[in-house]
């Protein structure tokens, strides 16, 4: 056998690792993303099913004082201390008449743990990134920074909640700014 002949056969049997990449790129970016559609009204959200770590009804929960309105108060789950958010109410819908039909959809953001109240569970909706929407930015002061995005599915429109930004205290026009410290007058 001569030496181009072996050359060419090595080559031919040593598999080809860039098509592979290239395959598991293509293949990652038709992955369909999915989340936990639940309801609010006769509303529809969604969160990353990613951040889902576990669903369960209302229960009792300790009320604390001073809290934003939306903060239910906390719920021990197994151990862990998980503030309750009143979805409706973070929403600026009022607030919700929690009764055991409701859910409470519990999220894990950043490093911590903290419950979603809502009204019922929908379903898992699987769709392409490229399906998201942009939420309309219709006034500065609007309260879509709570939004990542929208998503048309077959029974109406999903609005994906933007997780880190539900917590933060300082959304424009949400009168929620972080207080100054106090300091010590003589």
């Amino acid at each position: 056998m001569d030496q181009q002949a072996v050359t060419a056969n090595t080559a031919s049997s040593q598999p080809n690792t860039g098509s592979w990449e290239a395959a598991d790129t293509a293949r990652s970016a038709a992955v369909p993303t999915q989340f936990i559609s639940f309801a609010i009204g006769d509303d529809q959200y969604g969160v990353d099913i990613m951040a889902v770590r576990e669903i369960k009804g209302w229960s009792e929960i300790t009320h604390l004082p001073r809290q934003p309105e939306y903060v239910r108060g906390v719920l021990n789950l197994r151990g862990a201390i998980v503030p309750i958010i009143d979805l409706r109410c973070r929403f600026g819908q009022g607030r919700t008449e929690a009764s055991p039909l409701h859910i409470v959809i519990i999220v894990q953001i950043a490093t911590r743990q903290v419950g979603l109240l809502a009204d019922r569970v929908l379903d898992i909706v699987s769709f392409e990134p490229s399906q998201v929407q942009a939420v309309p930015r219709i006034a500065s002061g609007s309260r879509v920074n709570f939004l990542a995005g929208l998503v048309t599915i077959e029974s109406g429109m999903i609005a994906l909640i933007d997780l880190p930004n539900l917590l933060s205290a300082q959304i424009e026009g949400d009168g929620l700014a972080t207080p100054e410290p106090k300091t010590a007058t003589a």
